[in-house]
C-alpha cells in the first residue's frame, strides 16, 4: 500500500498590493499560488515544472514554512504544519529540509564548510553530541563526493557543482524524510547537472528520502521523477506518472511545453510537432476567468471563459485504464503525442560522476 507523507490541499498564497503611505489600502493581490493540490508518497520523487513565475518556488517555500500560506493546508503525516509554531514546528522542520537554487548565495561566505554543514546540529543538538559533530560533517562530505579534508575551506574555494554538493550535505545533516529541491541544478553547467542529479538519485535510495523536485528543464525532471505536476499561473494543470505526462499529455499547455524540449535524435526531431503559443502569460494580478490558459490556447471556446476546469481525469478517459487516464484541468483534454517516445537512459551521462 502506498503511504503518503505530505498532502497539500487548496494551497493559496496571495501577496497584497497596496497604495498610500500613511493609510495603506489594498487595491489588489499577486496570486502567486492559487489553489494547488497534490500528495507526495513515501520514497518517491514528485517533479513540479512550469514557466518562470508560475508559483513553483513559492510552493517550495511554503512546504518548509518559509512562507505562510494565505489559505489551504499542508499535512505532514496527517498533521497540518501551517498551524504549528514553536517546538512542534521545529520538530517538523527537522524532517523537511530544502536545497536552494543558487549554490553560492545559499551558503554563508564567512563560514567554513564544516560550520555550514554542522549548523543544523546547533539547532537540533539531540541529533549529534558536540564531540561527534566534526566526524559527522566529514562523513557527510564523503557521502556527497567531496574530500573530508575540505572541512575548513570556505564556499568561494569551491566550484558551482561542489557548492551544491555542500548544500545537499547540509540538507542531509538531520537525516530528514523529505527534501524540497528548488531548481537545484539550473545554475550549473550541463555536465555538472548530470553529476548532481545522479548524486541525488543515489542518496534517495541510501537515505530513504522523498523528493519534491522543482525545475523548468523537462528532460531533467523526467530522469529523476516518479510523478510530474505541470504548473501554470499558480495552479497545477496536469499531474501523473512520468510516462503519462511525457508520452501521453492531455493538457494543451503540457503539449506546448514538451514541443519546445530540445530533441537530440535527428530522426525524432523531424517527426515532432512544434506548438507555438500566442500572446504572453497573463499577469498574476489579473488572472483570466474560467480556464487561466484560455488566452493562449488554440482549443479555447466560450465554455473555457465561464467554467474553471477541475483537475481530474477527463470524462472521455474515465472508462479506460490507459496512460491518458490521469488528472488534467482541461474541458477539451485530448491525448497528443508531441515527441516520439524514446527510452530514457539508465543513468544520465553515465561515467561523469
Amino acid at each position: 500500500m502506498v503511504e503518503s507523507i505530505i498532502e497539500v490541499t487548496g494551497l493559496v498564497k496571495h501577496y497584497p498590493l497596496t497604495q498610500g503611505i500613511l493609510f495603506k489600502k489594498q487595491v489588489g493581490a499577486v496570486k502567486a499560488v492559487d489553489g494547488v493540490d497534490f500528495t507526495l508518497n513515501k520514497g518517491e520523487t514528485l517533479g513540479i515544472v512550469g514557466e518562470s513565475g508560475c508559483g513553483k518556488s513559492t510552493v517550495a517555500k511554503m512546504l518548509v514554512n518559509l512562507e505562510q500560506p494565505t489559505a489551504g493546508s499542508i499535512k505532514y503525516k496527517g498533521e497540518d504544519i501551517t498551524k504549528l509554531s514553536g517546538r512542534a514546528l521545529k520538530s517538523v522542520r527537522r524532517n523537511i529540509q530544502m536545497v536552494f537554487q543558487d549554490p553560492y548565495t545559499s551558503l554563508n561566505p564567512r563560514m567554513t564548510v564544516g560550520d555550514i554543514i554542522g549548523e543544523p546540529y546547533d539547532i537540533h543538538p539531540e541529533v549529534a553530541p558536540k564531540g561527534d559533530r566534526r566526524r559527522k560533517v566529514q562523513d557527510l562530505l564523503d557521502v556527497v563526493g567531496l574530500n573530508p579534508e575540505y572541512i575548513n575551506r570556505y564556499p568561494h574555494q569551491f566550484s558551482g557543482g561542489q557548492r551544491q554538493r555542500i548544500g545537499i550535505a547540509r540538507g542531509l545533516a538531520l537525516r530528514p524524510e523529505v527534501i524540497v529541491a528548488d531548481e537545484p541544478v539550473s545554475a550549473l553547467d550541463v555536465s555538472v547537472q548530470a553529476q548532481v542529479i545522479n548524486l541525488m538519485d543515489r542518496l534517495q535510495n541510501e537515505f530513504d528520502l522523498s523528493y519534491v523536485f522543482i525545475a523548468h528543464d523537462l528532460s531533467i525532471v523526467r530522469h529523476i521523477s516518479d510523478r510530474v505536476g505541470v504548473m501554470y499561473l499558480g495552479r497545477i494543470v496536469e499531474i501523473g506518472r512520468d510516462a503519462e505526462i511525457y508520452d501521453h499529455p492531455t493538457h494543451p499547455y503540457t503539449q506546448a511545453l514538451l514541443s519546445a524540449v530540445p530533441v537530440p535524435d535527428p530522426e525524432a526531431r523531424e517527426h515532432r510537432e512544434r506548438i507555438i503559443l500566442a500572446g504572453d502569460v497573463p499577469s498574476p494580478t489579473n488572472i483570466p476567468s474560467g480556464c487561466r490558459f484560455r488566452t493562449r490556447c488554440w482549443k479555447a471556446q466560450e465554455r473555457c471563459a465561464l467554467e474553471v476546469p477541475a483537475l481530474a481525469i477527463p470524462s472521455e478517459f474515465r472508462l479506460t485504464s490507459g496512460p491518458a487516464a490521469h488528472d488534467s484541468a482541461c474541458h477539451f483534454a485530448e491525448e497528443k503525442q508531441v515527441v516520439p517516445p524514446e527510452e530514457p537512459p539508465d543513468d544520465l551521462a553515465k561515467g561523469w560522476e
